[in-house]
């Protein structure tokens, strides 16, 4: 067992550090972005329940590639919060809950916001250019799909675990979602499992803009100093920068 252990460790290591203290010291007041998300996820769910309600929920908060852009664009934050209504609600519970938290947590709320609408935004837009191409075309989609409403938090979910595992180098988990997500693809041919794939994507550009800007941020000051040069009372070398 210390084979896997420390394999554990090394994996999740630095993540369990980061959520354990404020878990423990606050609870849900930790992550109260969190709290808010899933009390209106399940609100959400109850009122497009209800006879009364269901018009109204998908009037503010469905998604279809046949609606206008600037509506969608609209509706798309209010998204995230609107479970499908083929799928037990606790799950999507669930997932917001340990997602969106650990994500709050090692992120920050804002930037968690950024981050689950991107890659909700990356599957809608998909979504779009797909039906445009049409089915004859690799990764194009059927017509009868613009009628069919984009997915939940569950875009959103996919895109916060595979970013916050790649930003505490939990790489075998980033791999594995990443893989569950094309197997899934593969088995189910579906908008729901492309859009998760097109929210993958658009989180792995995110990745590579964060690294890029924090190699950028780690770079040394290019120096000024040109041989001959003597600056102050040194030795004509160039001065330490600490």
């Amino acid at each position: 067992m210390r084979a896997p252990g420390r394999w554990a460790r090394a994996e999740w290591g630095p993540l369990y550090v980061t959520v354990r203290e404020p878990l423990r010291k606050r609870r849900l007041r930790a992550v109260p972005m969190t709290a808010g998300a899933v009390c209106l996820t399940a609100l959400l769910q109850y009122v497009q329940n209800q006879s009364w309600g269901y018009r109204f929920v998908q009037s503010v908060g469905a998604v279809r590639v046949e609606d206008p852009l600037w509506l969608a664009l609209l509706r798309t934050p209010l998204s995230l919060y609107v479970p499908a209504l083929d799928l037990p609600v606790w799950g999507a519970l669930a997932q917001v809950l340990c997602v969106f938290g650990i994500a709050e947590i090692c992120l920050g709320w804002w930037r968690t916001l950024v981050i689950a609408y991107a890659a909700t935004l990356a599957g809608t837009l998909y979504a779009r250019v797909g039906i445009a191409f049409g089915p004859h075309v690799p990764f194009g989609l059927l017509g009868s799909d613009a009628r069919v409403v984009d997915t939940g938090p569950s875009a959103a979910v996919v895109g916060l675990a595979v970013f916050v595992a790649w930003r505490y180098g939990a790489q075998v988990t980033a791999a594995a979602v990443t893989l569950a997500i094309v197997v899934e693809v593969l088995l189910k041919e579906n908008l729901a499992g492309r859009e998760h794939l097109a929210a993958l994507l658009g989180v792995g550009v995110l990745c590579l803009a964060a690294a890029g800007r924090h190699r950028y941020r780690r770079r040394p000051p290019a120096c000024q100093w040109r041989p001959g040069s003597r600056t102050g009372r040194g030795s004509g070398l160039p001065p330490i920068q600490s």
